[in-house]
């Protein structure tokens, strides 16, 4: 993927941090995931008092993906206000596999940015090939 598409997916990324609701956290995320198609869709963490009903920005994004009809997913992009670039959860990762198990990950935190592929992150995934 070329630079300027992870520019673009970035903006759409941080646009979608202004969002977040993390008033117990105080850790804001958005995120941005280019599906298949060329579209992009949007996340953010979204935080709650049951602290296990918390959805973050990744799984947000994906969502707001299925949800458009969406479901191959290519690049991820994360921004965060951490110290330094943040992958995704466990919980993520495994839902992004369902969607984009060679997804390329780019995660970003002040000037510092990280890139991951999820298969790397995530090996031996659980799918549905588990299910037979």
């Amino acid at each position: 993927m070329d630079e300027s598409a992870w520019a673009k997916l970035k903006r759409a990324a941080v646009e979608a941090r202004a969002n977040a609701y993390a008033p117990y956290s105080g850790f804001a995320v958005g995120a941005a995931v280019l599906s298949k198609s060329g579209r992009v869709f949007t996340g953010c963490n979204v935080e709650n008092a049951s602290y296990g009903a918390t959805i973050c920005a990744e799984r947000a994004a994906l969502a707001a993906a299925v949800a458009s009809g969406d479901r191959e997913l290519l690049a991820l992009v994360i921004v965060s206000g951490a110290k330094r670039p943040t992958p995704p959860c466990g919980i993520c990762r495994q839902c992004l596999a369902e969607h984009g198990p060679t997804l390329a990950i780019r995660s970003h935190a002040g000037d510092a940015q990280a890139d991951y592929e999820l298969n790397s992150l995530f090996p031996e995934a659980f799918g549905r090939s588990h299910l037979d």
